[in-house]
């Protein structure tokens, strides 16, 4: 009985800890029959809850973006942005006026494309600073997460579980050894009252109470505390924080803080409206100030009305592609960013109330099902063994 018991509480932990997970999507016939992990079907609530605490305690977007150099980053993507701009001008001249621009001098058509070239960068530049200044009127963080772990539950699944894979390897070892404890009560128990009851009630409570005491341990105490005056014992999960804290760190700046999502969601987010209207305003600026040499050509040729429109295609066309070509600084951002130092660091700067908050939600509102699951396991394993004990 001691070892059926042992059995019993490995197996309801490892079922507790696959049903967290999987499947990705419900299987069954829904409302209620049927099942889907704990995590993947609550993907939502449990990405706000990581985000929640990702953005109210971890990462400032205001300070991460301000390590960021404009000028840097305009040297980074210097020579595509001055292909952009080349681009840009002799695509909307060809379309508005394509014989106007083969009738220019060669002189002149190079003048023009020098001097706006030579102020892209400036104008890159002071975009740069007006994001950074500005971080929350184009990207929304908190959006962004929550956006990416909602679309990729696999994603989510793996934040939480590569994060807490040693409290989930106690968890079931744990079942072993509460069970084979608790297995040798029933065995006294049976032995003296030879009731069938006996199994089926040890097996539930078996699989009810070492669910319940393995997740209890995961978290609690929060701090080291002796008990029976020499047992020190403190939560799995918080006596790992430091090596949490690089993992969560390392995966968070590899697989979501990343610099094509913050590109994504900048270009694609709610926000992304106020960055294009940015663009627009600097590139246009840029244009009224550097086309003196050949804007009264065209005006006369075109007509003012017609300039102005040319004028908002080069700024719609600029404003399009310049945040693409920001992708050649990538490398430089991931170091400037330092997402992972910054998560880390602050990750062990928590109170150990906070850092709970990391990883418990996962647990806390579902556990009840889970511990549920393992009481009925239990209780069908103890059925079994009186089958096997009356033939």
């Amino acid at each position: 009985m001691p070892f059926i018991a042992a059995l019993i509480g490995y197996v309801t932990k490892r079922v507790a800890i696959e049903m967290m997970f999987k499947p990705l999507e419900f299987v069954g016939i829904r409302p209620f029959l049927g099942w889907q992990g704990v995590l993947p079907a609550n993907a939502e609530r449990m990405a706000a809850t990581a985000t929640g605490m990702l953005t109210d305690n971890l990462v400032d977007p205001k300070e991460i973006f301000a390590r960021l150099d404009p000028d840097q980053v305009a040297k980074e993507i210097e020579q595509p942005l001055l292909r952009v701009v080349e681009d840009v001008t002799r695509e909307v001249m060809e379309q508005y006026q394509p014989r106007l621009w083969e009738m220019l001098p060669v002189g002149a058509q190079q003048l023009l494309l020098r001097r706006v070239q030579a102020e892209a960068p400036k104008a890159i530049a002071k975009i740069m600073r007006e994001i950074s200044n500005n971080i929350e009127d184009v990207l929304d963080l908190k959006h962004m997460v929550v956006t990416n772990l909602v679309r990729d539950k696999a994603l989510l699944n793996r934040l939480i579980r590569d994060i807490s894979r040693p409290e989930m390897t106690f968890i079931a070892r744990s079942g072993i050894v509460f069970g084979f404890y608790l297995g040798i009560v029933q065995l006294a128990v049976w032995t003296l009252t030879r009731s069938p009851l006996v199994l089926p009630a040890f097996g539930m409570l078996i699989g009810w109470f070492t669910d319940w005491l393995a997740l209890k341990m995961i978290f609690l105490p929060r701090e080291p505390r002796k008990f029976f005056g020499f047992y020190t014992w403190q939560g799995v999960f918080q006596k790992r924080r430091h090596q949490v804290a690089a993992d969560y760190g390392e995966m968070i700046a590899a697989e979501i803080i990343t610099v094509p999502n913050i590109l994504e969601a900048v270009l694609t987010g709610p926000k992304s409206d106020r960055l294009f209207q940015m663009i627009t305003r600097e590139v246009q600026r840029t244009i009224d100030s550097q086309a003196s040499v050949v804007k009264p050509m065209v005006a006369v040729a075109v007509g003012t009305r017609k300039f102005q429109e040319m004028k908002q295609a080069a700024a719609k066309k600029a404003a399009e592609r310049v945040p693409h070509t920001v992708r050649h600084a990538e490398d430089y951002a991931i170091r400037a960013l330092d997402v992972r130092n910054t998560i880390v660091d602050r990750m062990r700067q928590l109170s150990p109330l906070e850092f709970e908050g990391l990883l418990r939600p996962a647990f806390r509102q579902d556990e009840w099902k889970l511990i549920a699951v393992g009481a009925v396991i239990g209780g069908l394993v103890g059925e079994l063994q009186v089958l096997l004990l009356l033939h």
